[in-house]
């Protein structure tokens, strides 16, 4: 059996369905309640089961109240309790069939079969006229997935953010930098587009053999911290969490658990970051996100910025 990894789906016995969030899934799947079978739920399955949509903090609450044992920084769902795994480059054949955004979006890719997948409502049937298409790349395929998507908006095969969408992404992130700030470093990126009018992100995911141990779990807490440094390795900047090594006295690495800032800098860029700082073994990382809407927390490009 593969692993488990971050962007599939698992299901509980109660049918109750979890976004996995990480890779550190040895040995249970860290993940995050997303749908829950309810009679008045506005979510069908092509079953005929209806489900409801949950947001971070009632999916949190739900589990703690109703499901304790899974409860901690992230839903932690034991293997016996895992009926069925459901992977986005499994899937995708499945999803491709009954969506021709979807279709559009493979074929402009054209990426080898196992290194795409689609994820998030499209995965779980649950899908509705306003779900948005997160597409999945993984390893280094996303890198090219990436180039096609910044070629296929200046051919005209993509349409890209209009000023509208732009205002509505910024406005439902709320980002502790500007406006204008924000739309830099985002327009840059290529990792979000629209298709026939409906929006996609292309979200990175490790290949299985990229995927390694790391030190899981929350370090001892440091302190808040803000520093400047130059990135040296931003090979996993659109991770979940984007990491960024860096040179700097004390901390060896930035970590963003907020997709805000994925992708915001380039190597050689000189960052400023505003984070909590935590000892991982012998090293002291930066954390950026510590809360869901990472309140006072950030990462900028200096380099970019012109500063």
């Amino acid at each position: 059996m593969v692993p488990v990894r971050l962007r599939d789906f698992i299901s509980d016995p109660d049918g109750w369905l979890y976004a996995v969030s990480t890779y550190d899934n040895e040995e249970s799947v860290g993940c995050v309640l997303r749908y829950v079978p309810d009679e008045t739920g506005e979510r069908i399955h092509p079953s005929g089961r209806r489900y409801r949509k949950y947001d971070f903090e009632e999916a949190y609450a739900l589990v703690s109240r109703l499901k304790p044992a899974y409860a901690g920084l992230l839903h932690r769902i034991p293997y016996r309790d895992v009926k069925t795994v459901l992977r986005p480059d499994v899937e995708i054949g499945r999803i491709a069939a009954a969506h021709s955004r979807v279709r559009k979006l493979i074929v402009l890719f054209g990426l080898p079969r196992g290194t795409v997948g689609c994820t998030g409502s499209l995965l779980c049937g649950l899908e509705n006229d306003a779900s948005d298409i997160d597409m999945v790349v993984y390893g280094r395929h996303w890198f090219v997935a990436q180039a096609l998507v910044q070629q296929g908006i200046r051919d005209g095969k993509i349409e890209g953010l209009s000023e509208e969408m732009w205002r509505k992404v910024y406005e439902k992130r709320r980002p502790e930098i500007s406006y204008e700030d924000f739309i830099l470093h985002e327009q840059r990126k290529y990792n979000r587009g629209q298709i026939e009018g409906t929006y996609f992100d292309i979200l990175y995911t490790r290949s299985y053999e990229d995927i390694r141990a790391e030190p899981a779990g929350k370090g001892a807490v440091l302190g808040k911290m803000t520093i400047e440094a130059k990135v040296t390795d931003a090979s996993l900047a659109f991770d979940n969490p984007a990491v960024y090594r860096i040179e700097h006295e004390s901390v060896s690495r930035v970590l963003s658990f907020t997709h805000t800032y994925s992708g915001q800098a380039l190597v050689g860029e000189t960052i400023e970051a505003c984070g909590v700082c935590e000892q991982h073994g012998n090293e002291q990382w930066l954390i950026v996100g510590t809360t869901r809407e990472a309140r006072g927390e950030y990462i900028v490009s200096r380099t970019l910025l012109g500063q």
